[in-house]
């Protein structure tokens, strides 16, 4: 039997450049991400997160849930940009992702329904920003809750609290655990995600 040494170089050559891309991309993830925690070990609050990559804005409102939503407003969705690239080349959110949600409160209606009339037609329209939730994978520090640490800075007008503990598993952990589509994010509502 001949060896074909042309096509087991190529199949070698190929073999170490996978390695030392898969190495690169491991690298590249240690310091990334938009997570500062002061010494007691809270999360401080985010800077410039309306500025990240815009992921989605779903509505659960009143009107549709027999008048008491759990979260009436828009959910402005907003995750790390290093973070975004390295989910869209792998499919994967790396440590260091941050997912930023700002509640924004929905412009009163004259229906029902809490809907109002704009140029465009009838429906549901940001107002005011009204609370802040942030989540932060870091397999380390949150390996009870699945990787990932939730944080809420407050659910009112800003200005919002400047850091923030990690919630008990039993709140917003256990909700995602039991709901969530892939990596405890809600995939499903996200078509940027897909």
């Amino acid at each position: 039997m001949k060896t074909n040494w042309k096509i087991m170089t190529r199949v070698m050559l190929l073999g170490v450049g996978l390695a030392t891309s898969s190495v690169a991309s491991a690298e590249d993830t240690q310091n990334m991400g938009a997570a500062v925690f002061n010494g007691k070990g809270e999360l401080m609050r985010p800077e410039g997160f309306r500025q990240w990559v815009f992921l989605g804005a779903p509505l659960t409102p009143n009107g549709l849930n027999n008048g008491s939503a759990g979260f009436p407003e828009f959910h402005h969705v907003y995750v790390n940009p290093d973070a975004f690239a390295v989910y869209e080349r792998t499919g994967v959110f790396p440590d260091g992702t941050v997912i930023a949600k700002e509640l924004v409160l929905l412009k009163h209606g004259k229906y029902k329904d809490g809907s109002y009339d704009a140029p465009s037609g009838r429906g549901y329209f940001a107002d005011k920003p009204n609370g802040m939730d942030v989540m932060v994978k870091d397999s380390k520090r949150f390996k009870a809750t699945n990787n990932w640490g939730f944080f809420n800075f407050g659910h009112h007008a800003p200005p919002y609290s400047e850091a923030s503990a990690a919630a008990p598993a039993a709140s917003c952990a256990a909700c995602h655990t039991a709901n969530a589509e892939k990596d405890m994010m809600f995939t499903q509502f996200y078509p940027i995600l897909k």
